[in-house]
């Protein structure tokens, strides 16, 4: 079963993947896809999880005919430089998991496990992970034939290339591409959209609107009302400047962000092939625009002053119900946690695909928990990297360190931590594996360095075989190719 007729409001990354999807899952479906071309995409990430390697293989689109033409990178994880000031912790590696962890994972549970409880044992995540070695040597997470284990990974890329890649294959899948402007939405008695007229005066009538008009909302909060709950109380940031610069030939491409801790936020640093995207995500009520740029461009250098900055509004939160009668809202409409993890598209990714399995009951309650609960979730995830942080130097990280507003779910988890307990069996008990697993928990709790002081730690043995790890890590990584030579051969064909 498939809606006969489908629109999609707005286009950008995430209405073209939506009807990409689509598309795919209902061939018999008319979708049709409307866009103003007066709205540009907002980009303001250029990074992803690995969801979006198992978009583009759904799709059936290979990488030689996608990345280049978006300016791609691949992308290992994230670094986090100057999230805390401990010695040994100013700097940690978020990796995304590979198979070869399976190896390593038991011997970093055990070792941050210890080290809370007082043992002397090195519990600084990096050295146990596939990723983080790879990251650090600039190495492309695709393994050699013969080496029988994956690396997982995601990718850096121009948002609005991408777009036009999706755009590209949505239509040569027989996606209707309007452009055009809708002036308003008319709502029946029923509480659905009735149609949507566009400039010009043509009616639009569907069985399902996609709501993917950006952080307005036109259909889901405009139209229908639906209430937005803020994330404020304990997600700060609300602003972001947004400054590209470009790359020297000669320059090295990492494989991995780096989000670095300033004043009032976090700057990123994102690798593309010709060019690095970069931005500063902070709050305004703690540093203002001006200040927040002349900080930024500080951190920059030299090479940043002539280069031109982007100034954004962030609205973080969500919508209460992402489905509305015939309604569904995806992307920036439907709510919006901002950027340190690379989520936006995954959300629009899991949305859309839950969408698809819950059309043929109906089923808009179950629906609307599912993603209300993923969105919550990743909301804990992200909070946790403040409320945890290690910097006392500004009234930003203070504040922050300060929260108290934090979830049921969140709060249980850093007591486990911080008493001591097993941060895993936490997680299992919660059920909320799928969508942080318990590694990527602790190497954010263990990669700040929150363990006692050094000085009241004992002796401990090395049980868990530290130089083995070291040496297949080290090992494995003569596997893999160097980042540039693996984009290069994707630029040749």
């Amino acid at each position: 079963m498939s809606p006969a007729r489908v629109v999609i409001v707005g286009g950008g990354t995430a209405g073209w993947m939506a009807a990409c999807l689509m598309a795919k899952a209902w061939p018999a479906s008319e979708i049709t896809l409307i866009e103003s071309p007066d709205i540009g995409i907002i980009g303001v990430g250029e990074g992803s999880t690995p969801q979006l390697r198992h978009l583009f293989r759904t799709l059936g689109i290979a990488e030689a005919d996608w990345m280049p033409r978006a300016d791609a990178t691949y992308k290992t994880g994230i670094a986090f430089d100057g999230w805390s000031d401990r010695p040994g912790y100013t700097r940690y590696f978020h990796p995304f998991a590979s198979d070869i962890d399976v190896h390593t994972q038991g011997a970093f549970h055990f070792t941050n496990l210890a080290r809370r409880r007082g043992d002397d044992l090195p519990a600084q995540p990096d050295r146990f992970f596939l990723n983080a070695a790879l990251a650090e040597r600039r190495l492309a997470p695709l393994p050699a034939d013969n080496f029988p284990f994956d690396a997982t990974y995601g990718y850096h890329f121009d948002a609005t290339l991408v777009g036009i890649v999706l755009r590209d294959h949505a239509v040569a899948a027989g996606v209707r591409h309007v452009a055009g402007r809708v002036m308003d939405a008319a709502v029946a008695e029923t509480g659905d959209i009735a149609g949507l007229l566009l400039e010009g005066g043509r009616m639009v009538t569907a069985d399902l609107f996609v709501d993917a008009s950006g952080f307005r909302g036109l259909l889901i909060q405009e139209a229908l009302g639906t209430p937005f709950r803020s994330f404020a109380d304990n997600l700060f940031n609300d602003r972001a400047i947004a400054i590209p610069m470009p790359l020297a030939e000669d320059e090295d491409i990492p494989c991995h962000t780096t989000a670095t801790a300033l004043s009032a936020g976090w700057a990123w640093h994102i690798p593309l092939t010709s060019r690095s995207g970069n931005g500063y995500v902070y709050s305004s009520r703690h540093i203002d625009q001006d200040a927040a740029e002349v900080e930024f461009r500080t951190l920059l250098g030299p090479a940043s002053d002539r280069a031109l900055s982007r100034h954004l509004t962030m609205k973080v939160g969500r919508v209460e119900r992402n489905w509305v009668g015939n309604c569904v809202a995806i992307g920036l409409s439907q709510g919006f946690i901002e950027p340190l993890e690379a989520t936006a598209l995954h959300l629009v990714q899991a949305s859309v695909e839950g969408l698809i399995r819950a059309w043929p009951t109906q089923d808009r309650d179950g629906y609307n928990a599912a993603i209300a609960r993923r969105i919550e979730g990743i909301r804990d995830y992200i909070v946790c990297h403040y409320r945890v942080n290690q910097r006392t130097d500004s009234a930003y990280w203070r504040e922050a360190a300060a929260l108290d507003t934090l979830s049921d779910s969140l709060r249980r988890i850093v007591h486990a931590w911080f008493s001591g307990g097993d941060v895993v069996a936490e997680i299992e008990r919660q059920d909320i594996a799928d969508i942080y697993a318990p590694m990527s928990w602790e190497c954010l709790l263990a990669g700040y360095g929150t363990f006692p002081p050094d000085d009241r730690l004992r002796p401990a043995e090395d049980r868990v075989g530290l130089a083995r790890i070291d040496d297949l890590i080290a090992r494995s990584c003569l596997n893999f190719p160097s980042h540039r030579a693996a984009l290069a051969a994707l630029a040749e064909g």
